[in-house]
């Protein structure tokens, strides 16, 4: 039996208040914004509705420069890789957005079987993964969260030619602060959970039945996780139920809460667009659909907004979205993404997906499409197996120390994939930005990074510092 619901006090009115003041564009107001998210330590939230209310293209490409910059003194050109592992696509819940709610039945319905996840994780490490997230229907098997914690361990111990998944992310139902200790034990990396809207009443009508109907439950969700020693947690909103300048802002109320608290903000946020679900009416026609253009502003403002939280982009999006989202202050991306359980076996039926995908492109292409833009694909996991998690990374995050780390590491990891898993033309490409990277590092990082290709060359695998 759970607790009873909780959650941190969301100002909701005066969200609400801020967005019916919003201020005519102003220009000068917008270059003193811009001028502070260049120190690198965030805006308020008075600061984000001028952002939010930039037409003018020159302006807009100012924001856009400054994201860029932003990311890029932060995390540099690295762009870390992953891949989401559907289990279960069971559900008790009935969001009228998603496939997967309780009265779609028309929907092939399936719980994979631990043999069946060892199969699939082999699919994924042929492909050159090494980051999963490890996603399931909020309802379980009979085994109940023994089922999850079951299935992250047969992920962990599965090899396939000597090779293993290094980090397994998860994104379950919320649980008890207890269940959240077990889930540590499993040695995750970082526990996602999205909100879906922050605005209330539009939460009642989106989720009219199931456990995911209670809000505060919910809401409180990060807390409880966090309270249980899970010091990484990944939020976010699905974009389209509610106005965006509503959910941004309310995200960063939520980040700040969990900062305050515990010192540590969440380690990502996600910022997924509503897109098409088999039975959906409600995702064919989204209630408040962000376009193009909106979607481009949203993400460069959150990167300006907490600089040091990695920002993540899934296949939902078309390749093309992607690439300019790249530019604005993403960080993470998905690719050769499934939504549906077993999706990632040969031959696999696609019934049982969550969404549709928008980018269909194989891991292989979106790393060659990555290296000629001049962005790192990175599978690099070290930060885990070192203990720079939750406000450890954050330290080094805040005065641009990670990047330190994170690149010599990234160009490894990418070596890893050239020798392993990468096609000839993917591999002439990625070798040309290693090569131009490694010459732009000054002479210890340089020395540093060139002995640990070398040595992923000469045949060592999971190289890192």
């Amino acid at each position: 039996m759970r607790g009873p619901s909780e959650s941190f006090p969301l100002a909701e009115a005066s969200i609400q208040s801020a967005l019916e003041a919003m201020p005519a564009e102003d220009p000068v107001r917008v270059r003193e914004l811009l001028a502070k998210a260049r120190e690198m330590k965030g805006l308020a939230d008075a600061d984000l509705p001028p952002l939010m209310a930039l037409r003018d293209p020159r302006l807009l490409l100012e924001l856009f420069d400054t994201a860029k910059w932003v990311k890029d003194q932060i995390y540099g050109n690295r762009i870390v890789m992953f891949a989401p592992l559907y289990v279960s696509n069971l559900c008790g819940n009935e969001c009228l957005y998603c496939a997967f709610r309780a009265s779609n039945r028309e929907l092939p319905r399936r719980a994979l079987r631990q043999a069946e996840i060892a199969a699939e994780v082999g699919h994924l490490l042929a492909q050159g993964h090494k980051r999963l997230v490890l996603v399931a229907g909020e309802a379980y098997p009979d085994e109940g969260l023994d089922y999850v914690l079951s299935a992250i361990r047969t992920v962990y111990a599965v090899r396939h030619g000597g090779e293993n998944i290094r980090r397994v992310n998860v994104n379950i139902a919320p649980l008890e602060a207890e269940d959240f200790r077990r889930l540590k034990e499993t040695e995750i990396g970082t526990y996602q959970l999205f909100q879906e809207t922050y605005h209330r009443e539009t939460y009642a009508r989106m989720h009219p039945r199931g456990p995911k109907a209670d809000f505060d439950w919910r809401l409180g969700c990060m807390d409880r996780a966090m309270q249980a020693g899970i010091d990484d947690v990944g939020i976010g909103a699905l974009f389209g139920l509610h106005d965006w300048r509503f959910e941004l802002l309310a995200i960063l109320h939520h980040a700040r809460h969990l900062e305050a608290r515990f010192g540590c903000g969440p380690h990502t946020i996600s910022v997924p667009r509503i897109e098409p679900a088999e039975g959906s009416s409600t995702s064919e026609a989204p209630p408040f659909a962000v376009s193009d253009a909106d979607f481009r502003k949203l993400i460069a403002i959150m990167r300006l907004a907490v600089p040091y939280t990695g920002l993540i982009l899934s296949t939902r999006e078309r390749p093309e979205v992607r690439r300019e989202a790249l530019q604005l202050g993403i960080s993470q991306i998905s690719a050769g993404s499934r939504t549906n359980p077993g999706g990632y076996e040969e031959d696999a039926l696609e019934g049982g997906a969550q969404f549709s995908l928008g980018d269909h492109r194989d891991l292989d292409e979106v790393v060659r499409d990555l290296a000629q833009m001049g962005f790192i694909p990175s599978f690099c996991t070290s930060c885990y197996r070192m203990g720079r998690t939750g406000s450890d990374f954050m330290d080094l995050a805040k005065p641009g120390e990670i990047k330190a780390h994170c690149h010599p590491n990234a160009l490894a990891t990418l070596q890893e994939y050239m020798e392993d898993h990468a096609s000839p033309a993917t591999r002439l490409v990625a070798a040309r930005l290693l090569a131009d990277s490694l010459g732009d590092l000054d002479g210890r990082a340089r020395a540093q990074a060139e002995r640990m290709v070398a040595r992923v060359k000469e045949g060592e695998r999971d190289v890192f510092c």
